[in-house]
């Protein structure tokens, strides 16, 4: 699978809550980072949990978030960051 994003863009992570494994962790869920690197491609995670195979590949990127994007009531310096890697599926552009 081929990556959609580039370093530097502007991906919002999608607002989902599906049962189940997944690998979005959910304070991140409807925010908006930047992509820092692309990972490589990966076996789907919350397809390997359940004993699948996981294919096809997915890419996995690294994405920065402001933590006052995450958290609004953050008290820190607003240069203050957070990254966390996430699989293509879960991001769309911002």
């Amino acid at each position: 699978m081929t990556p959609e994003f580039n370093p530097g863009e502007r991906v919002r992570v999608r607002a989902a809550y599906p049962p189940g494994h997944v690998r979005a962790p959910w304070y991140c869920r409807g925010h908006v980072g930047e992509v820092e690197r692309v990972c490589g491609e990966f076996g789907n995670p919350e397809q390997l949990a359940y004993g699948l195979s996981g294919e096809p590949a997915r890419p996995l990127y690294r994405v920065r978030f402001r933590q006052s994007e995450l958290w609004p009531a953050y008290r820190g310096p607003g240069g203050d960051t957070v990254e966390i890697e996430i699989y293509q599926h879960w991001l769309e552009r911002a």
